[in-house]
């Protein structure tokens, strides 16, 4: 029984993974504005569409809760399939989700946000090792231009204050070692921390 609950939370956890993914990928593709004139966004597209098309309607009359300049209604469906994956792991490992307090809720929220924040690192610190390694092996590639629209922006920033060594860019190699910071000493041991308290 075990070992079936064990492979059902696995299969669950790995399936609504991987659907935030495609959520958060479709909601930093508009944000960065990487063209969606390709095969890989078009695959985002049609993913998500089956549940982004009737949430922006809801969105619409709640007036976007007034994000206008964001596809909200993208993040909030990575944020709810997080939420999702928290509440079923939970109830599958016997905790009584029905009669739990308003802490425990509050618990659950934050999870939920949490593994958002940390799928949304993971999405950029891919994006930038996968876009140096290419830079050195085939930077004419055709997922090139879609990974230097999507971290752009942050490598941008990070050149102002990060000098060239040489020739040589390290704003990547920061931006790997913060991300995984981030997520190795803040993020991944606050949630083992939350998850401890249900």
């Amino acid at each position: 029984m075990i070992l079936l609950i064990n492979a059902l939370s696995f299969l669950l956890k790995t399936v609504l993974d991987l659907l935030t993914l495609a959520f958060l990928l479709r909601f930093y593709f508009q944000l960065t504005r990487v063209p969606f004139q390709n095969q890989f966004a078009q695959t985002i597209v049609t993913l998500t569409n089956f549940a982004v098309k009737p949430m922006r309607r809801v969105m619409s009359l709640l007036g976007n809760l007034g994000l206008s300049k964001l596809d909200a209604s993208t993040l909030l469906l990575a944020y709810f399939t997080q939420l999702s994956i928290t509440i079923c792991t939970e109830w599958l490992r016997g905790f009584p989700l029905l009669i739990a307090d308003g802490s425990a809720w509050l618990t659950i929220l934050a999870l939920a946000l949490i593994g958002t924040l940390v799928l949304s690192i993971t999405i950029f610190l891919y994006a930038v090792l996968i876009q140096a390694v290419l830079s050195w092996i085939n930077p004419h590639t055709p997922v090139a231009p879609i990974l230097d629209k999507l971290t752009n922006p942050i490598l941008r920033i990070l050149r102002k204050i990060v000098p060239l060594a040489g020739n040589i860019d390290l704003s990547p190699l920061v931006f790997i070692i913060t991300a995984q910071l981030l997520l190795s000493t803040i993020l991944i041991p606050l949630e083992n921390n939350l998850r401890s308290t249900l």
